[in-house]
């Protein structure tokens, strides 16, 4: 009897050391949700490849969700992954720049008593930043600073127009024909890569002594044209491009003559209808648009290499995902969302949002 007690004790002993062991901030504990807008933007499926890398090798268990560019449909994966015992919400909004659907979200994971790490697509607009981030002790934010990409890419077309002007004007008449191509209607990055994009390239040029950009259809008053789907699509920048080039040509004498896309994938769809047209082949031979995008995508930085696209602005999908670890390791190992954060680039105005810089791409 003696030896069947002590055998027993041994094995309640063993039973509350494992149980022990769970308890803590050891790996494996966290049960990650990952919340992408939509598995098609191909800047979002870099950042998931990287993100799935980055967890993976710290150990955590994660699950991706597709959002398929539905907010109803994210929120109900949200509310799904939490009562299946989800206690890390990961999220890449659906609509971006949206105080209610943010904070719908941010109070999801507040019942719950987990944390929210929002990434990539705004929560709030400028007038209302830091109302939902400031709304909850476990949230913060991974992205980038809205106006950094416009201004980047209007200095560097800018650049560009100024250095090759007599090339770019294919008709002589002394004014540059542009086209502006737009992500999404309402989205922070998109309104600001749309400004500043011919802004900017506007202050380098006039400040050369050459006149402005002249958007290329006089009666379009928005001065550009936009995915009506939200999804930055290079489908939806091929199919305005198409048309736009069957009135908008060499012979006709009013060829577009640059194109800047908020993204590299409008900028591909772009570039595949100027090669339907003969040009930007990267055979030397041809006349070459100069097409710029954002986010330096492997399918943009191939184009450049091949001449037929001639700049974008990098945004650091291994650089974004890195961040988003970092902040899930604090979790995994028991710390404040935020602990040692102090080598991240922080908003001065929001304290838990962090910035991943931009950089201009050429070719490497």
């Amino acid at each position: 009897m003696k030896k069947f007690m002590s055998l027993l004790l041994v094995g309640i002993m063993m039973l509350s050391l494992v149980a022990c062991g769970k308890s803590g901030g050891g790996k494996g504990e966290l049960n990650v949700g990952v919340f992408y807008y939509t598995y098609s933007d191909t800047y979002i499926s870099s950042v998931r490849t990287a993100l799935d890398n980055a967890l993976t090798e710290a150990g955590i268990k994660f699950q991706n969700y597709d959002g398929n560019s539905n907010q109803t449909t994210q929120n109900e994966q949200i509310d799904t992954a939490i009562a299946q015992g989800t206690n890390l919400l990961i999220v890449n909004i659906v609509t971006s720049g949206s105080v209610d659907a943010s904070q719908a979200i941010v109070d999801k994971a507040s019942a719950a008593g987990i944390p929210v790490i929002f990434f990539n697509r705004a929560v709030e607009s400028d007038e209302d930043e830091g109302k939902v981030l400031g709304s909850y002790d476990k949230c913060a934010f991974v992205g980038t600073d809205a106006p950094e990409a416009g201004h980047m890419q209007g200095k560097m077309v800018g650049q560009y127009v100024v250095d090759n002007f007599d090339a770019i004007d294919l008709n002589g008449d002394g004014k540059i024909s542009y086209a502006m191509f737009m992500g999404q209607l309402g989205n922070v990055e998109a309104i600001y890569r749309t400004q500043y994009g011919v802004e900017d390239a506007d202050a380098v040029i006039t400040a050369a002594g050459k006149p402005a950009l002249e958007y290329f259809d006089a009666s379009n008053t928005d001065k550009y044209q936009v995915d009506q789907d939200g999804n930055w699509s290079a489908t939806a920048a091929n199919n305005y491009m198409t048309t736009n080039l069957s009135q908008y040509n060499e012979s006709a004498g009013n060829m577009i003559e640059l194109v800047i896309c908020n993204n590299d994938g409008m900028a591909e769809g772009v570039i595949s209808a100027l090669n339907d047209k003969g040009y930007n082949l990267g055979d030397g031979n041809c006349t070459t648009i100069p097409v710029f995008g954002v986010d330096a995508t492997d399918a943009a930085k191939q184009l450049i290499a091949d001449g037929k696209m001639t700049g974008t602005i990098k945004q650091d999908a291994e650089g974004m995902a890195n961040g988003i670890a970092y902040l899930a390791k604090n979790i995994q190992a028991g710390k404040d969302l935020m602990a040692d954060t102090d080598s991240f680039n922080i908003s001065e105005k929001v304290s838990n949002k962090i910035y991943i810089p931009y950089a201009t791409y050429t070719g490497e």
